[in-house]
């Protein structure tokens, strides 16, 4: 059974840095595309930053580029988001997901993603 599971959450002031982590269990996902989204109180889930199944490429979010970064440990099966200079629209439960694509690239799982997996996702909440 694949499980993947977020930790890192939590609540922090506007500024402030968090690092999410996603471990994978069940089946191994390095052949595969893993990425981040979310989903704020209200809206529909958008997409956040993804990296191939190598990271050796990634791709984010206009929102948040420039101040994410993921990047992944095949070894482990996880992958990570670090956010630094959170703002209070980054307030929202953040999923980890894998693309169901072989190979696929980083782009095109921010583009046309194809997501069997998501994880239940971390609530992270940034005051202002």
């Amino acid at each position: 059974q694949v499980q993947l599971v977020e930790s890192g959450g939590g609540l922090v002031q506007a500024g402030d840095s968090l690092r999410l982590s996603c471990a994978a269990s069940g089946r191994t996902f390095s052949s595969y595309a893993m990425g981040w989204f979310r989903q704020a109180p209200g809206k529909e889930r958008e997409f956040v930053a993804a990296i191939n199944w190598s990271g050796s490429s990634t791709y984010y979010a206009d929102s948040v580029k420039g101040r994410f970064a993921i990047s992944r440990d095949n070894a482990k099966n996880t992958v990570y988001l670090q956010m630094n200079s959170l703002k209070p629209e980054d307030t929202a439960v953040h999923f980890c997901a894998v693309d169901g694509r072989p190979h696929t690239t980083a782009q095109a799982m921010g583009s046309v993603p194809h997501i069997p997996y998501w994880g239940k996702g971390t609530l992270v909440t940034v005051s202002s």
